[in-house]
């Protein structure tokens, strides 16, 4: 058995990765605090289990020591990251995740000196967000060196997104937009800009989202000024813009668990025909002056490729490869990471 445990492994996305973990050579150590549904996946999958939720430090620490890694999926990361860094820095495992949430590299950023010292590696984001548009930032900016803006836009026709993703948005509704301005990060309104992106195939309009390449671009590329859009329909960008006058309402406790209850009556994610017949695209530009380079990416399904990567990132970890401290997925593993995934196309424009 290789030494990862994968918390959260029942829930949608950690079930994927514990059901493509065998192709990489992985045999997780699946975890979660649900005994019921943790106990059926590891049956369905043959593979060890423990039950425990993450305040129970004791429990979580005996499993740790076990482990070299631990792959966190349970989300949302900005309530899970902090209880699994700090038992990674006392037991002295590697972390990974598949967040999006800017406020959790930022928070895994602040303690780089510690994992450096404990020789261990802290990398969040080892999925859809950002190990795509991470990658492509990186290689943009060394086709332009001195490049001072980047701009990121995502485009997912037909996508859907799971109950983990739509809690996770709903957490963060009212906390608004942001972009990086002159190296800081400037909070902005939802949807706070517009603009069009040619993907070569087709144009689309997207908004500003407050994605996390705002973070891990920078520490990627030092690029002092970044945005990233979301490449949606008109009533969607509406319905963004809107949540500038009514997002207040998501604090509101009776009507935040009216919105949860809703989104637990949805199905768990998109179906594996829905994920098999779906593709993803990041488009990205850097600009010096006058000049500029463009390319985008042509990606698998969203849900699909956090499994890809995640576990190929593990990998890398499990066979040593893996560097001190906190790292982006670029920074760690290069910008060849991304097009090393089946499926994965970069396309300069």
């Amino acid at each position: 058995m290789d030494n990862m445990l994968l918390y959260g492994a029942y829930g949608y996305t950690g079930q994927l990765i514990a059901e493509l973990a065998e192709q990489y050579g992985i045999r997780p150590l699946i975890a979660g605090r649900d005994a019921g549904r943790t106990k059926a996946l590891a049956g369905k999958l043959n593979l060890d289990y423990a039950v425990f939720p993450l305040d129970d430090q004791p429990a979580l620490d005996n499993a740790l020591k076990k482990t070299k890694l631990v792959l966190n999926a349970a989300g949302p990361f900005e309530k899970t990251c902090r209880i699994m860094a700090d038992a990674c820095l006392r037991t002295g495992t590697h972390y990974i995740d598949i967040t999006g949430e800017m406020q959790v590299f930022e928070y895994f950023k602040k303690r780089d000196d510690e994992a450096r010292a404990k020789g261990i590696l802290f990398l969040p984001g080892a999925g859809f967000d950002v190990v795509p548009s991470d990658c492509l930032s990186v290689w943009l900016s060394a086709q332009l060196p001195g490049a001072d803006q980047l701009t990121l836009a995502l485009y997912s026709p037909g996508g859907k997104i799971s109950r983990g993703t739509a809690l996770t948005v709903l957490e963060n509704a009212s906390g608004g937009s942001a972009i990086r301005e002159a190296g800081k990060i400037r909070r902005v309104p939802q949807a706070f800009h517009s603009r069009n992106f040619d993907f070569g195939f087709a144009v689309r309009s997207g908004v500003t989202i407050p994605w996390g390449d705002l973070s891990t671009a920078y520490t990627s590329t030092g690029i002092p000024n970044i945005r990233v859009y979301n490449c949606v329909p008109p009533k969607t960008a509406k319905g963004m813009k809107m949540l500038r006058y009514t997002a207040w309402l998501v604090d509101f406790a009776p009507f935040k668990k009216y919105l949860e209850r809703k989104i637990h009556n949805r199905p768990a994610g998109p179906t594996e025909e829905q994920r098999l017949s779906t593709r993803s695209y990041i488009w990205g530009e850097v600009v010096k002056g006058k000049e500029s380079r463009r390319a985008y990416l042509d990606l698998p399904e969203g849900y699909t490729l956090t499994a890809l990567t995640s576990l190929a990132i593990a990998r890398k970890v499990l066979d040593g490869q893996a560097p001190t401290g906190y790292q982006t997925p670029a920074t760690a593993f290069g910008p060849e990471l991304i097009t090393a995934i089946p499926g994965v196309k970069r396309i300069a424009l």
